[in-house]
């Protein structure tokens, strides 16, 4: 089959490879999109080397084409959402129910072959059946949707509070809509990006900007999130967190990016500092949210291009070029 190849730091390329075989308990699906992600990139800058080569792709749905053997609960013809969580469910962190910090922590597409391939392995207690409303080429949406959603379940955001999201970026925007529906009194945003800000104010942003001198909040924001991982946003939120407030690290920084902190204003203002990561018993909340309609997937999709055209769709997603960009195998 056809499939990307992250082959070494910097190298990436549409080749031949064999096609995967269902243990068991595991279903090929037949891949009808496939995501990039912020992650695929940190993946391309050798930040996880040990995994490579590997088939990226970690946001992805299709149809079920291939059952393992003891698989019941799935048939072929069955369009499902596949979480990419393999949580080892040994460690102290999975036996107290917290498999996104595993500590032998893996990912379809980041650690095992992933869904940016004609076909993708999946055991089947990770995928999620679609309802017959969805369309599964937009379904790639719910991973990414999932980690917003544990983000928010991080927060445990109060009604009426004020947000503001750095970066509106297809992360930015997911965290614009979930605020809308966890009972926010306003969400702002920041971009430099001014094609990516007129996003955010046609799906309803409170006020959108490139700085955050240009809106008038002189006592800060009771929830301020990053979804940039970019050093100069973090260090800019943490400073714009109101008293009492709780700052978000929810985009994926590099490795080396520091910010400073000042202990007496965490201490004196009850000021908490948070991140959260990946998915957590949020994807089948996201796949049911997704069902909803909590997000138009003709405004969060903005490149569907054909598999062979990977390497290009990574080019244009590390210029922060478009929103959500797909490939279709």
């Amino acid at each position: 089959m056809r499939a990307a190849l992250i082959e070494a730091p910097g190298k990436v390329s549409v080749t031949t490879v064999p096609d995967p075989a269902p243990g068991p308990r595991q279903v090929v699906v037949e891949v009808a999109s496939c995501g990039l992600c912020g992650t695929d990139l940190h993946i391309l800058q050798g930040e996880f080397a040990p995994t490579l080569p590997v088939v990226p792709g970690h946001e992805f749905a299709g149809v079920v084409a291939e059952t393992g053997s003891e698989v019941r609960e799935l048939a072929v013809g069955d369009r499902v959402a596949v979480d990419p969580s393999l949580h080892c469910h040994e460690c102290r962190y999975c036996r107290s129910g917290r498999g996104n910090l595993c500590d032998n922590w893996a990912a379809i597409g980041v650690t095992v072959p992933g869904g940016a391939a004609r076909y993708a392995l999946a055991p089947v207690a990770n995928c999620v059946k679609l309802p017959d409303e969805v369309d599964v080429r937009d379904a790639a949406l719910i991973e990414p949707l999932s980690c917003a959603v544990r983000g928010y379940d991080v927060l445990r955001s109060t009604l009426g509070a004020r947000v503001l999201v750095y970066g509106s970026g297809t992360m930015g925007l997911m965290m614009l809509e979930l605020a809308k529906r966890t009972g926010a009194a306003s969400v702002d945003i920041l971009d430099i990006n001014p094609e990516r800000l007129a996003t955010a104010r046609l799906l309803g942003t409170s006020r959108a900007g490139a700085r955050a001198e240009e809106f008038d909040q002189p006592d800060g924001w009771d929830v301020v999130v990053d979804a940039t991982g970019n050093a100069g946003a973090i260090q800019d939120g943490l400073g714009r967190v109101a008293k009492g407030g709780t700052f978000l690290q929810f985009g994926v920084a590099d490795y080396a990016t520091t910010a400073v902190i000042e202990p007496y204003r965490i201490y004196n203002q009850e000021i908490t500092i948070t991140g959260s990561m990946a998915v957590l018993h949020s994807f089948e909340r996201a796949a049911a949210l997704f069902a909803s309609g909590v997000l138009d997937a003709s405004v969060f999709i903005s490149d569907r291009f054909p598999l062979d055209a990977y390497p290009q769709a990574l080019e244009r997603f590390a210029a922060g070029q478009g929103r959500k960009i797909v490939v279709e195998p």
